[in-house]
């Protein structure tokens, strides 16, 4: 019996989150996964760096609220568990602090236990939910035990909004989101642009469409419209690298990030 038993995994059929696992040098991807991920490396050598810098504003950000006094994290989208994960930097700030990840890749449900391995004063759940389903992933059980809406909650979409063209309703789920986070809470997001590299984002656009996954890529003023209302924290609307940058930090150019970060706060 090995662990995926029981779970379709829909191997020949290449999957975003695997194939950004193998951009960050992971394990956890299949020959479909890898094939697609060559294809679009082929066109946007940076894919790497890219995912690297993503993986690096996540760390900064989550840290960040973490400092400022969220203890109640959101991440949808989660992605293939790569340590350390959201719940180990923000618990270990707050050890208390309380974390769901909802993802719809079965292959990160089979991981789910390193997931779920956090503080003893903490807590974490994982929950099987698509993002396009705002409905379902709110009532999900896992979600509602572990997050008391009535307190403010840092929302994680970290490189998942690309995948969510505008025909399939992008900004209202965003703004369903929203709505039911208490004053207080945080936006968190990253998410390609073409701004500075076009001609290498459009042919990676084709590249994940031929592959069978929708992708839209958008611009800052396109990115900005999913924080309306909100209030950004300093620096604003900027490359993932340039959010908030460690010391240690490697030097990313924008091209090479081609992906747009952000966190707002809800008054």
């Amino acid at each position: 019996m090995g662990q995926y038993d029981g779970v379709d995994l829909r191997l020949n059929v290449p999957h975003s989150a695997r194939m950004y696992d193998y951009f960050l040098g992971g394990f956890t991807n299949f020959a479909a996964d890898r094939e697609a991920a060559g294809h679009a490396l082929a066109v946007a050598p940076w894919l790497r760096t890219g995912a690297r810098a993503n993986r690096s504003f996540m760390h900064r950000s989550t840290r960040a609220l973490a400092e400022a006094g969220l203890d109640q994290f959101l991440d949808i989208g989660t992605g293939i568990p790569t340590s350390p994960n959201l719940h180990e930097i923000a618990q270990s700030v707050r050890p208390a602090a309380r974390v769901v990840y909802a993802d719809n890749d079965p292959i990160v449900l089979s991981h789910a236990q390193a997931l779920l391995t956090g503080t003893p004063e903490g807590r974490t759940a994982y929950v099987e939910a698509d993002v396009t389903d705002v409905a379902r992933l709110l009532a999900a059980p896992g979600l509602r035990d572990t997050i008391d809406f009535d307190r403010p909650v840092a929302l994680s979409l970290n490189a998942l909004l690309h995948f969510v063209p505008d025909a399939c309703g992008a900004y209202e789920l965003v703004e369903h989101l929203k709505s039911v986070l208490a004053p207080g809470s945080a936006l968190v997001m990253s998410h390609v642009t073409p701004d500075f590299a076009p001609e290498d984002v459009a042919n990676l656009v084709r590249i994940y469409e031929s592959a069978g996954t929708a992708v839209q890529a958008r611009d800052r003023s396109a990115f900005a419209r999913f924080f309306d209302g909100w209030t950004f924290l300093a620096p604003g609307v900027v490359p993932t690298t340039e959010w908030r940058p460690s010391a240690d930090q490697p030097v990313v150019s924008a091209p090479e990030a081609s992906a747009y970060a952000a966190v707002a706060i809800r008054p």
